[in-house]
C-alpha cells in the first residue's frame, strides 16, 4: 500500500509498504480521509505528541474509511461498513484503567503515534476502536470524530453552566469546535480572541457574541466593558504567550483550560498571588477518555458546523507540503485524501 512514513525529524516520505494482516480481533480499514492534527506537526518536527514516537512510523490518528477485512473473531463490524477509528487502545488491566482513568493507561497503544496510523491506504486496528456511522455523515465529517472527542473531554472539565461567559483564545479549527460546544453547553456570552479578520467573522456566524482582535485592541479593556466576569477561558493556540494571557484574562473563580499543545520544555511565569486572589482553576485536557461515542453522536446529529472549518483537501502524494509550508496552518483544517 501507499503510505506517508515518518522516518525521523522533518523526514516524511510517501512510499510503498506492506499491508499487515489482521489478528483475530482486528479490522482492516480502507482509509478515505485523515486529518492533520497539531500533534502530527509536533511529531514531524521531532517533538513527539501525547506519547513518545519512534520512527519509522505512519502517523495520522483522525481518520474515516470503509471496512475492508475483519479477523476471525470480529463480530460488530463487517466489510463495507463505514467507520471512524478511535486511535487509543487501552489495556484495561493497569492501575489507571481499573480506576476510571484509562487515558493514562500504562500500556496504551496509539494508532498513528505508537503504531502505524491513517496517512496510508489501509490501517489495522482493534475491533473495539472502530465506530460505525450512517450515510447521514460523509467521510470528511466522520474523520473529525477524534478531535471532537478530545474537545468534549475539555468541555466536560470546564464545567460550563447556563449563563456562563466563555473566552476562547484562537480561532483555528479546534477553537471553532470549542466555540460551538461551549454554546451548546450553555454559555450566554461567547467571546473569541483571534487576530485574523476572516476567522473572527466566521466565529460570529458560528455563535460567538463578541470577537476581539488582540493585535489591535486591548483585550482586557474590551472584556471589562463587555462582561462582569470571564468564567471560563479555553486556550486553543498552544503558544506560551497566549497561555499566559489565558490566566491573565480569567475572571474570579474561573476555569482556565490550556488545551493547545505547546512545545515540550516551554514554560511561562505564573504568579501564585494572582491564582489565590482570583481562586483560579488552571487545567489541561489529555486525549479523549470515554468521549468517542459521544463525538459520533454529535456528528450524526449535525450539532456543530464543520464544513467551513475544513479549508484544504490534499492528496496523500502531496502530504509533505502540509508539514513544510506554514500557509496551510494559517487557514483551517487540512484533510489528507487517501482514496
Amino acid at each position: 500500500m501507499k503510505a506517508a512514513v515518518y522516518c525521523g525529524k522533518e523526514d516524511l516520505r510517501v512510499k510503498e509498504v506492506p499491508i499487515r494482516e489482521p489478528e483475530d480481533n482486528e479490522v482492516v480499514i480502507r482509509v478515505k480521509y485523515c486529518g492533520v492534527c497539531g500533534t502530527d506537526i509536533h511529531i514531524f518536527h521531532g517533538d513527539g505528541g501525547a506519547c513518545d514516537v519512534t520512527p519509522p512510523l505512519i502517523p495520522g490518528h483522525e481518520f474515516s474509511g470503509v471496512v475492508e477485512k475483519v479477523g476471525a473473531a470480529v463480530k460488530t463490524v463487517k466489510p463495507g461498513d463505514r467507520v471512524a477509528g478511535n486511535p487509543n487502545d487501552m489495556c484495561g488491566e493497569c492501575y489507571f484503567c481499573k480506576n476510571g482513568k484509562e487515558h493514562f493507561c500504562e500500556n496504551n497503544i496509539g494508532v498513528g503515534t505508537t503504531v502505524d496510523g491513517g496517512f496510508a491506504e489501509y490501517v489495522v486496528m482493534h475491533e473495539k476502536q472502530v465506530y460505525k456511522f450512517s450515510e447521514n455523515l460523509n467521510f470528511i465529517e466522520a474523520a473529525m470524530a477524534e478531535p471532537i472527542s478530545c474537545c468534549l473531554n475539555a468541555i466536560d472539565l470546564c464545567n460550563i453552566q447556563m449563563g456562563s461567559t466563555v473566552l476562547v483564545i484562537g480561532g483555528g479549527p479546534i477553537g471553532m469546535i470549542m466555540l460551538q460546544l461551549a454554546k451548546y453547553a450553555g454559555a450566554s456570552k461567547l467571546i473569541l480572541s483571534e487576530p485574523v479578520e476572516e476567522k473572527r467573522e466566521q466565529a460570529l456566524k458560528l455563535g460567538a457574541t463578541k470577537t476581539i482582535d488582540p493585535l489591535e485592541e486591548n483585550v482586557q479593556e474590551v472584556l471589562n466593558e463587555y462582561c462582569k466576569n470571564v468564567d471560563v477561558v479555553i486556550e486553543c493556540v498552544g503558544n506560551i504567550k497566549t497561555q499566559e494571557q489565558a490566566v491573565q484574562f480569567a475572571g474570579k473563580a474561573a476555569t482556565v483550560m490550556l488545551f493547545g499543545l505547546a512545545a515540550p520544555g516551554e514554560s511561562f511565569p505564573i504568579c501564585p498571588d494572582d491564582l489565590f486572589k482570583k481562586e483560579l482553576k488552571v487545567m489541561s485536557s489529555y486525549i479523549n477518555p470515554y468521549t468517542f461515542e459521544r463525538a459520533m453522536q454529535v456528528l450524526e446529529a449535525k450539532t456543530i458546523e464543520l464544513e467551513s472549518l475544513i479549508t484544504n483537501i490534499v492528496p496523500l502524494e502531496q502530504i509533505e507540503d502540509v508539514f513544510v509550508k506554514p500557509e496551510y496552518r494559517r487557514t483551517g483544517k487540512v484533510m489528507i485524501q487517501i482514496d
